[in-house]
């Protein structure tokens, strides 16, 4: 094994975090590690991996990885030697913490990347120790578990699939100011969509000038790819979340939901409104100002000291006495996200949920109601304040209405 240790160092782009920032983030997960008997972290989630690296590259499909060692001062980035470079533009490490595989590694039905990866954790003198792995991270699979596994015979290997999530809970004042510009780009993104959507106007048109938007962000500012695409349900299509769209037309009488992010710097605020073209059902205006109401009541109760079970709590009282029941949960965490999700993976607002609210959290609070053949999403994304839960955009809630 040859690591690829490149040293031309190419010209680094500019991070939006300062090096003691970073220097934070990497001594709050290794007291962490100490406290859960972790010796050695292996992070393959993209977003933690530039949670605490800063490393930004559409580089996920392959295996990558950081590694945080107690005993090694800064984390090690491994990837693919191709992308090497991004990791010297993108990050703060040292050329020799930054390790390239080599290309026959890629894509290979008889060797894999995360058997190199355990080498290089061997070679370090740490193939003993207690090995903490992202055991649910979307792009560390059974392949990689298995090779990382036979590469490091003697390790013993622990669960800390959350670790760095958890680390990410609570958002620094760069962090949040890089979610409000994330809300001003999804302010103008859901004027376009409400522009866009018009009676006979092809679904894929529409969204063309929404991911436009979203591209283009502000004048101020421009605007990252979100972590999901927007989905635009529409008609019949209402009555379940997570459609896409198509080349149908919209059409009069039927309502659109639309659920989309603005993004910056990986930073997401995540919104979703409903609109109706034509006149729309009492069914819908009356469940609208239902949900509304509910949403603002769990705003309001995600204050500092409440648990996630309180704010869903108001949510449900307030509803509950119109008659309406929603199963599933109604907000998650979320902040730094790269495909397929920009939620964090920790806190959820629902009942059995007892995580305490601290201040600069993020939700995105999305109550979305299903029913058999018609549906409604009005949600927003807040941060945790002592006067509530604050909205990082301003976009009028309710039903919205072309005639």
């Amino acid at each position: 094994m040859n690591p690829m240790i490149l040293h031309d160092r190419a010209p680094p782009l500019a991070r939006p975090f300062s090096q003691e920032e970073y220097d934070r983030r990497v001594s709050a997960v290794k007291y962490r590690m100490a406290t859960e008997g972790v010796d050695v972290l292996l992070v393959a989630d993209p977003a933690n991996m530039n949670y605490l690296t800063g490393y930004d590259g559409w580089s996920f499909y392959v295996p990558q990885a950081v590694l945080v060692a107690l005993e090694h001062p800064t984390p090690i980035w491994i990837g693919r030697g191709m992308d090497a470079s991004a990791a010297r533009m993108t990050t703060f490490l040292a050329d020799d913490d930054i390790i390239g595989y080599p290309d026959h590694y890629v894509q290979q039905r008889h060797i894999h990347p995360m058997h190199y990866v355990g080498e290089i954790v061997s070679g370090r003198g740490w193939g003993t120790l207690t090995i903490g792995v992202e055991m649910d991270a979307y792009f560390f699979s059974a392949m990689a578990w298995e090779s990382l596994k036979s590469a490091l015979p003697n390790a013993r290997f622990k669960d800390a699939a959350k670790m760095v999530n958890w680390v990410r809970a609570v958002k620094s004042e760069t962090e949040i100011a890089l979610i409000r510009r994330a809300g001003r780009i999804v302010e103008r993104v859901m004027d376009v969509a409400m522009e866009a959507i018009v009676p006979g106007r092809r679904q894929c048109d529409a969204v063309a000038d929404i991911v436009h938007a979203q591209t283009c962000g502000t004048t101020e500012f421009g605007g990252d790819y979100t972590s999901i695409v927007p989905m635009l349900p529409s008609g019949p299509g209402t009555a379940t979340p997570h459609l896409t769209w198509s080349d149908e037309v919209f059409k009069e009488g039927e309502a659109t939901i639309i659920e989309l992010a603005g993004a910056h710097r990986r930073y997401h605020s995540p919104m979703a409104r409903t609109l109706f073209l034509g006149d729309p059902p009492q069914k819908l205006v009356d469940t609208a100002a239902i949900v509304v109401e509910g949403l603002e009541a769990a705003l309001d109760a995600a204050r500092p000291g409440a648990t996630c079970e309180e704010v869903e709590e108001a949510w449900r009282m307030s509803t509950r006495k119109h008659g309406l029941v929603k199963e599933s949960r109604i907000g998650y965490s979320t902040g730094c996200a790269y495909p397929p999700d920009w939620g964090e993976h920790t806190m959820s607002l629902r009942p059995g949920d007892t995580t305490v609210l601290q201040p600069n959290m993020v939700f995105h609070m999305i109550p979305g109601i299903w029913m058999d053949d018609w549906g409604i999403e009005i949600s927003e994304t807040f941060v945790v304040t002592p006067q509530g839960g604050a909205p990082i955009a301003n976009v009028r809630r309710g039903l919205f209405v072309k005639g």
